[in-house]
């Protein structure tokens, strides 16, 4: 661990002389110079470009400073690397062949994150390179059921029909979906840490949709077990459960260094909630960058005061938007350093 690393320190839980800060989706389409690069190639060849994608990764770092750097790449390489096809066009992420039967795990398997995805650790190695040394990459996959969402709907989901029709019809069938994912993913996240990245954020963007009982029948077991895989490794695991405030006491159970908190609760309660001796990342709305630079300052500064000086990454409730000027984002960042 770098010894100035300020990220690092707050995720082990340690008292910080500053809340560090990074936002999610830091690398994207509100920075011109990554409209630059996008102009030129396709989603898909940008996240398996290393040299691309180590470049948009590098850039949020140049423009901001920011504490620590994440990863480009997409939640659903992994299910590409595991048989299904995805598609990617201006209107999100698709995949032709969903699952939807027992019989469509058949085409689903586990991978060699090596053979199969090795443009992402050659990403990873190439931006450890570039990176100053206090300055940390973190890397990241989704989570079993954000992931098994995609495969069953074959879209980013709305109601989520068909994945709790899957789940309720076939249950045996979904949470052998479910462990193939976790299974997959762990030796995907082994591998980035093996190329080099220094912390994992797992992003369960989708669990809100689900009830207590659903995350007791099928979330809980696999999510947990790979939490543990990852943190068995010796870096710090941020699991992000988003939308799921009203059950951050079951949330607690997976057994993650920090939790990522939306901006639907106070990060102090949710905190609280958590159990109370956690680390925790959030949690600003981030519609407020789209707002009177006073209110992001005023409510920034909020949120720093709520994390305190312990165990806590400031960030975004979620990813920043394509619409959010450049400018705010440099006002938040001297927002946070100077609270």
């Amino acid at each position: 661990m770098p010894p100035s690393s300020l990220f690092l320190r707050a995720c082990r839980g340690e008292v910080t002389e500053r809340a560090p800060i990074w936002v999610m989706r830091q690398a994207g389409r509100y920075l011109p110079e990554y409209r630059a690069v996008r102009e030129k190639v396709s989603f898909l060849e940008l996240c398996k470009t290393p040299a691309l994608a180590a470049e948009v990764t590098l850039q949020p770092i140049r423009r901001y400073g920011f504490d620590a750097a994440i990863l480009f790449s997409d939640l659903l390489v992994p299910l590409e690397a595991m048989g299904l096809e995805v598609q990617f066009t201006e209107k999100g992420p698709g995949l032709p062949q969903p699952v939807r039967t027992p019989a469509d795990l058949a085409r689903v398997a586990t991978f060699d994150p090596e053979a199969r995805t090795g443009y992402v650790m050659e990403t990873i190695r190439l931006v450890r390179k570039e990176l100053p040394a206090e300055v940390p990459l973190i890397g990241f996959a989704g989570a079993p059921f954000t992931v098994a969402t995609y495969a069953i709907e074959g879209k980013t989901g709305k109601t989520f029909g068909e994945t709790k029709r899957f789940f309720y019809q076939h249950p045996d069938e979904a949470r052998r979906l479910l462990a193939l994912i976790s299974d997959a993913t762990r030796g995907y996240l082994l591998a980035q840490v093996r190329a080099g990245a220094q912390a994992i954020q797992i992003f369960d963007s989708w669990v809100g949709v689900v009830s207590p009982d659903d995350w007791e029948d099928f979330v809980l077991a696999p999510t947990r077990a790979l939490v543990a895989a990852v943190r068995a490794a010796g870096v710090p695991v941020i699991y992000f459960p988003n939308g799921a405030t009203t059950i951050l006491d079951r949330v607690a159970q997976v057994g993650a260094d920090v939790y990522g908190i939306d901006w639907r609760l106070p990060i102090d309660e949710a905190r609280a909630r958590l159990g109370g001796d956690v680390a925790v990342q959030g949690n600003l709305d981030p519609s407020l960058l789209l707002g009177p630079v006073s209110v992001l300052e005023r409510r920034a500064h909020d949120v720093v005061r709520r994390g305190g000086k312990r165990g806590h990454v400031f960030n975004l409730g979620h990813g920043i938007t394509p619409d959010v000027p450049v400018e705010n984002v440099s006002a938040l960042v001297a927002a946070v350093r100077g609270a």
